[in-house]
């Protein structure tokens, strides 16, 4: 997955705010890339970006070295469900949900109504085991508000991962947690890497989240600053 090139601006009130300044970003298959730089230096709009849910003003997106951001809604919708998986720091499990039913939620949304039933049985079977992975077998008929964080962004990984992804995109996954927690969130987040070779891009803004990834990519207002070899991993 590449971005190249690209500029994005947005308009508050009378104002026009550049937001990325001609950034550009890759990642191989297999790798993990963490994208550091301060709050308002541009990066969670670079991953949204990538991940299809903003579109740039100048530049380009490519997938397999096709361009993807050029394309009708529709083929970003299937793209947004089908490559891509999302991890953000608040969350957004679905509060009236229990927690398998969260993160079997794409799946519902990729399938018709009949065609989801007729597969619900290996859906959940394929949910159950998602959730086996990141540690919350226990935890499947719970809903969002009697978990943990910890155990929020672990329900929102295994979502992420239920429609097999090939590219992960993680906007500070660690965030919102306490530093013990995070570290087993990062864990997890290697371990993906590793045993699946699931691409991951990675926004933080924590120097030492930052350097458990392959490579860091710096971002500083809107321009990339440089990239470097991570030593941690």
């Amino acid at each position: 997955i590449s971005a190249k090139a690209i500029q994005k601006a947005y308009t508050k009130g009378e104002h026009q705010v550049r937001v990325l300044r001609g950034a550009g970003l890759s990642a191989t298959e297999g790798e993990f890339v963490s994208v550091i730089g301060q709050s308002g230096s541009g990066k969670s709009t670079m991953l949204h970006v990538i991940g299809l849910l903003d579109s740039p003003d100048v530049g380009e997106v490519l997938y397999e070295g096709k361009r993807i951001d050029n394309l009708n809604e529709t083929a970003r919708d299937l793209l947004r469900n089908r490559v891509f998986g999302f991890i953000f720091q608040f969350y957004h499990l679905l509060p009236e949900l229990s927690l398998l039913e969260n993160v079997m939620a794409p799946q519902m949304i990729r399938h018709s109504m009949l065609g989801f039933w007729k597969q619900r049985r290996e859906i959940r079977q394929q949910a159950l085991q998602i959730l086996e992975e990141v540690g919350l077998g226990h935890r499947v008929k719970h809903r969002p508000s009697e978990l943990s964080g910890g155990e929020l962004q672990r329900g929102a990984i295994a979502r992420a991962l239920i429609t097999r992804p090939r590219v992960l995109l993680a906007d500070e996954p660690t965030g919102n947690l306490d530093a013990e927690t995070g570290h087993e969130i990062m864990t997890l987040l290697k371990k993906l890497n590793e045993d699946n070779q699931l691409t991951i891009i990675m926004v933080t803004h924590d120097e030492a989240v930052a350097a458990q990834a392959h490579r860091i990519v710096r971002l500083k207002e809107g321009r990339i600053e440089k990239a470097v070899i991570a030593s941690a991993m």
